[in-house]
């Protein structure tokens, strides 16, 4: 993928324990963040994340008192 290219779904990977980790798939939404990059969002809604072209990732409350973990990888996967 070319680093202006931006992937319409990727996968977040969460560190859940020593034995596993957790993956999220978040596909691109209509709005852009306080950064000006598109925003993802799992089917709940309750994951969402800001991706730059370059894969920087800030992740997004969706809620309150939500304290959102950073992820350990990002992959952009083809659709």
């Amino acid at each position: 993928m070319e680093p202006t290219e931006q992937a319409e779904v990727y996968e977040l990977v969460f560190r859940a324990s020593a034995a596993e980790d957790d993956v999220v798939v978040v596909r691109r939404t209509e709005r852009v963040g306080a950064g000006g990059h598109p925003v993802y969002e799992d089917d709940t809604g309750i994951v969402r994340a800001e991706i730059s072209a370059q894969g920087e990732v800030r992740m997004l409350a969706s809620g309150g008192h939500q304290a959102p973990g950073m992820p350990v990888t990002i992959r952009p996967l083809a659709v």
